[in-house]
């Protein structure tokens, strides 16, 4: 049975949008670690908490850490359109507005942005899903578009992106930022693809062929692509072969969790990547952690529907995690492939 203990403390918004004072000291915890194996203990501490740090957003997703001193966090809240910044002993702020939509009139239920990056010069990079593009926010405020079409026909709704060492920008571009998904008279593409954006500004489609492309990330060595495909009838993660000439070799079935459709809540989401190459995947009833094999060693079971993950803090061993209308974290003993970046 999963454990709540909620503490006064909570970073809280009102129904206006207002924010509380943050309790830097006591924060909720929520959750549990699920162990299968004993390689966890190396991965968690046995005495490790899942502590909420924010509260009351409405879908929370796209955690980034931005470092510095000391560095903060960034996570999207796409029905709010917004942009959430997180400062340990400050709490949530609005850092972004409209972070994905800037059209008039309403744009369904999720048209903010969705995943977060930085690039090489640490700009922000954000896949919004009501302009149908992938942006970069300038030093100057104003945001540029990278790419927002296909061979001249709009993209669906860009989810989530990761880069390349080389400068490369790969992303997935699945329907859920559409008002009526699939069925959305404005859809101009018939699949749902993930791409590779050129530094030169070639857009290449890496595959059309999985239904529901969603979290996405590179091995330590960039060798294998990881991909996780969010459809109710096939929730897989798949790792494809990364070839010399940055095309896709045929996936490998990494791991999949269809039988947990429906009896835990989620889908396969977003991803984080430990330095020695073992995957934090969010899916159905929480963050898996998998070996690169495809081994399942554990879950972080936050109880809610958890969309994304990522290192951070001033080591990079700090998991923090967008589960449903929270923001949360929990120690690891491992340091974030980003962070080494």
């Amino acid at each position: 049975m999963l454990k709540y203990c909620f503490v006064l403390g909570l970073t809280l918004f009102s129904m206006s949008g207002t924010l509380h004072a943050q309790d830097t000291l006591n924060f909720p915890h929520l959750g549990e670690v699920i162990r299968h194996d004993d390689q966890m203990d190396r991965i968690i501490p046995a005495d490790a908490l899942i502590e909420v740090l924010a509260s009351g957003f409405e879908w929370t997703e796209g955690p980034l850490w931005v470092p510095g001193k000391p560095g903060y966090l960034l996570f999207s809240d796409i029905p709010r359109n917004s942009v959430y910044k997180w400062e340990e002993g400050k709490g949530a702020s609005l850092f972004l507005k409209p972070s994905g939509y800037t059209g008039v009139g309403n744009y369904g239920g999720e048209p903010g942005c969705n995943g977060l990056m930085l690039d090489s010069q640490s700009r922000l990079v954000s896949c919004e899903h009501g302009d149908r593009r992938i942006s970069v926010l300038t030093k100057n405020g104003g945001k540029r578009t990278l790419v927002d079409n296909y061979q001249g026909k709009r993209l669906n709704s860009p989810n989530d992106l990761v880069f390349h060492s080389c400068g490369d920008l790969l992303f997935t571009d699945p329907i859920y930022g559409l008002p009526q998904r699939w069925d959305d008279p404005r859809r101009e593409l018939d699949f749902c693809g993930v791409y590779r954006l050129k530094k030169d500004g070639e857009l290449i489609l890496l595959t059309g062929d999985m239904t529901r492309p969603n979290g996405i990330a590179f091995s330590p060595d960039e060798k294998t692509l990881y991909v996780a495909q969010s459809d109710p009838q096939a929730a897989i993660w798949n790792a494809f072969p990364v070839n010399a000439d940055g095309s896709l070799g045929k996936a490998r079935l990494l791991y999949d969790s269809t039988e947990s459709v429906g009896k835990l809540p989620g889908l396969p989401d977003g991803m984080a990547i430990a330095t020695d190459g073992t995957i934090f995947a969010t899916g159905p009833g929480g963050v898996y952690i998998f070996t690169p094999q495809g081994k399942l060693l554990g879950r972080i079971s936050t109880g809610e529907r958890t969309s994304n993950c990522t290192f951070g803090g001033a080591d990079g061993t700090t998991l923090y995690m967008t589960a449903d209308t929270y923001l949360c974290r929990i120690q690891t003993r491992l340091t974030g492939l980003s962070h080494k970046k």
